[in-house]
């Protein structure tokens, strides 16, 4: 589990979830690259995130955002959590959203979610899953 002095950073669901701390680094770097609105490119700003934090070995495949969470399962080891509401998502992890289109893709982060942009909501899109890489 995560340590007791680095809950404040992973936020109060972190004890209840054992994953890699480089994926808040991930969320980082996708916030400090985020703009003030979409630019239509959540998967590609996550996708690299994830690679510059060495969350990932190589660049995802899959084209589309709401394909995201099974690319990142069967290729990469990410693991599925039992979470249904992403504001009890632990800061850092990967959630996919569905519906019409490409989805939508975005990080948790302490203050809200992230992707190529930053918003103090989720997506409004239909949650397909919330994703972490588990603690090697």
């Amino acid at each position: 589990t995560v340590k007791p002095e680095l809950r404040s950073l992973f936020g109060p669901q972190s004890s209840n979830f054992r994953y890699d701390k480089r994926m808040l680094e991930a969320a980082q770097i996708a916030a400090d690259r985020a703009g003030a609105h979409s630019r239509s490119s959540c998967w590609r700003y996550v996708k690299t995130a994830l690679l510059e934090a060495h969350l990932i070995d190589s660049y995802p495949k899959t084209r589309y955002a709401k394909e995201a969470g099974s690319e990142l399962q069967s290729s990469f080891g990410f693991k599925k959590l039992p979470v249904s509401d992403p504001y009890k998502a632990p800061p850092g992890s990967v959630l996919v959203y569905g519906g019409d289109g490409a989805g939508h893709v975005e990080f948790r982060s302490k203050e809200g979610f992230v992707s190529d942009f930053i918003s103090p909501k989720p997506s409004h899109r239909p949650l397909i899953g919330v994703y972490v890489k588990p603690r090697s």
